[in-house]
């Protein structure tokens, strides 16, 4: 049973790989280019085959040169290895720059499909929002996938080498075991294909005694990917709020997280190191045993003169090269268990982001962007662990009717604005909103780059003059950042709260949506800043109906109507 368990186990394995492995290769617009450059490599590993067999006739004569002191021929000799040794090395050197030119290749597009799952649909907002199994993406992402085209590569390539190499030099094995014969008393055995037989046995037995050992190597290696990932986003999380540590100073705090994550690490990696010390151990007794074994086999008939100098030569080549191609899974099994984790890293990363929303929500979900104004009928706002927490039996705001939104925190006030906004998956009913929309949430996501981008974010470019850009931030109270629009800096440390707030203001005059919803965009502000503030988007949009949600009164005074969702029936627990 456990041997059946561990076939489905692999067959599902390998069907993970091909899930990831089919799109490139059949449906992408680089299929054609890719199948060419991979023919072409697989020509040349068969053609390097080809050059080692060439090379194995070569030791043959060459030592039998040796053993007769034939000068003229060594010389002769000598000039032909010349040849041979400097065509493979040509075509190694190609081979090595053709597959990595594919593989960079591959590693682009699949790069560049990943981006699109994790950043479509908000897609990766809603994996955050659900901590799943999903860790550090863009890990997955930026080292994952590389380790994955990489390593599919090189070990299928690797596995074809070895293929190839195991049938060429199998039959030169059988051909050279003719001479090989032992004695059982005054009886004279010959065994076909001895030599052949006794590297299938060696390498049979190393395989599976590499595998007793190393077998932990794969769910140890996927737990260091993770722990490593951990690692290195706890210390980027740090160098991102390192100004709210310091004043709090939560120093010795923060060093306590960062020993935990690397303690995790480093006994992790403790285990992998034990595991590998053992493989490697048995792996270099293993090669080193190869080296001494075809000769121990093949004396006697050296000695008893049935074989010369160059005979016992090829045979140790050939031995050599039939027990390297059957050892292939005990060379790459450390190669292997990271390829697996990798592949169960993606593979799990695919199967959540494609069930982010459960299926029985989103046959509930009506949300049409099509009208003027804003109307919500009979919707239920979730959370993501399946708890109600709001209902709204109807709710409708026309355009113009500048509302402020009111209510204790932790009723839904935030959620409601982010199911307007199409990111918050977990609600049922009918939503029909306009489709010109724009979100001010209290911290402004600046991206790190010019301040010309981090003001038209999220577009890329903009028709405004810079003297236009230049009033608007002087018209937001951004006087010091009017000449600084081509600077490039990490806006979000460089600028204060009530910067990057003013900031967002500037962005909603330029965009001049229909409908705009500040989700306490002000907090960071003082109350003459706020006033001017909402009085510029009173005076310079005047076609855009505002939706606030605050806590101060004084925002009473820009709204004509307000709204206390505590108003709305909330279920009980």
């Amino acid at each position: 049973m456990s041997r059946l368990l561990n076939t489905s186990r692999h067959r599902h394995f390998l069907a993970k790989v091909w899930a990831l492995t089919k799109p490139y290769w059949t449906t992408s617009e680089e299929r054609w280019s890719a199948w060419a450059l991979l023919i072409t490599i697989i020509s040349m590993s068969l053609l390097m085959v080809y050059f080692t067999v060439l090379l194995n006739e070569w030791n043959g004569k060459f030592y039998n040169a040796l053993q007769e002191l034939d000068l003229e021929a060594f010389w002769s000799l000598i000039g032909y290895f010349s040849i041979l040794a400097s065509i493979y090395i040509f075509f190694a050197v190609l081979q090595y720059y053709l597959t990595a030119w594919l593989k960079i290749r591959w590693r682009r597009w699949l790069t560049n499909v990943y981006f699109d799952r994790w950043l479509d649909n908000k897609t990766y907002y809603l994996m955050e929002l659900r901590h799943d199994e999903s860790d550090n993406p863009d890990q997955r992402i930026s080292e994952d996938i590389d380790r994955f085209t990489d390593n599919t590569l090189s070990l299928s390539l690797g596995l074809l080498r070895s293929l190839v190499s195991l049938a060429s030099f199998s039959v030169i094995l059988w051909h050279l075991s003719t001479a090989v014969t032992f004695n059982l008393g005054d009886t004279e055995i010959a065994i076909p294909g001895f030599m052949l037989w006794a590297a299938l046995l060696y390498a049979v037995i190393g395989s599976v005694i590499t595998h007793y050992v190393g077998r932990r190597l794969i769910s140890l290696n996927f737990t260091q990917q993770r722990y490593e990932a951990n690692f290195r986003f706890s210390m980027a999380r740090l160098r991102e709020n390192s100004e709210r540590i310091a004043l709090y100073g939560g120093e010795e705090t923060e060093k306590h997280f960062l020993r935990q994550r690397f303690t995790m690490v480093w006994r992790n990696f403790m285990s992998i190191m034990n595991t590998q010390k053992y493989l490697v151990g048995f792996t270099s007794a293993y090669s080193q045993a190869a080296i001494i074994f075809p000769i121990l086999i093949a004396a006697p008939a050296y000695f008893g003169g049935a074989m010369q100098l160059g005979g016992l030569m090829r045979v140790v080549n050939a031995f050599g090269r039939v027990q390297d191609a059957l050892s292939w899974f005990v060379d790459n099994y450390a190669a292997l268990a990271a390829w697996r984790s990798v592949v169960d890293r993606l593979t799990t990363m695919n199967e959540n982001m494609a069930q982010l929303t459960p299926p029985n929500l989103r046959e509930k979900q009506h949300f049409d962007t099509t009208a003027h104004a804003i109307d919500l009928n009979n919707v239920t706002l979730g959370l993501p662990d399946g708890r109600s927490l709001i209902n709204i039996d109807h709710l409708r705001l026309d355009p113009g009717q500048h509302t402020l939104i009111t209510a204790p925190s932790g009723t839904g006030k935030s959620v409601l604005f982010r199911t307007l906004a199409g990111i918050w998956p977990w609600w049922e009913g009918q939503i029909e909103r306009s489709e010109q929309l724009m979100f001010l949430p209290q911290s402004p996501y600046l991206p790190i780059g010019t301040l010309r981008e981090a003001l038209i974010y999220p577009e890329r470019t903009t028709d405004q003059t810079d003297q236009a850009l230049k009033a608007l931030l002087k018209a937001c109270r951004l006087d010091a950042l009017a000449e600084r629009l081509d600077d490039y800096d990490h806006w979000a440390q460089q600028l204060s709260p009530g910067e990057q707030q003013r900031l967002a203001f500037a962005r909603a005059l330029l965009k001049a949506p229909e409908w705009l919803f500040l989700d306490e965009a002000t907090s960071a502000l003082d109350m003459d800043t706020e006033r001017a503030l909402y009085e510029l988007l009173a005076e310079r949009l005047p076609d855009t109906t505002r939706v606030s949600i605050a806590h101060r009164d004084s925002l009473g005074a820009f709204h004509e109507h307000t709204l206390n969702l505590s108003d709305f029936k909330t279920p009980s627990p």
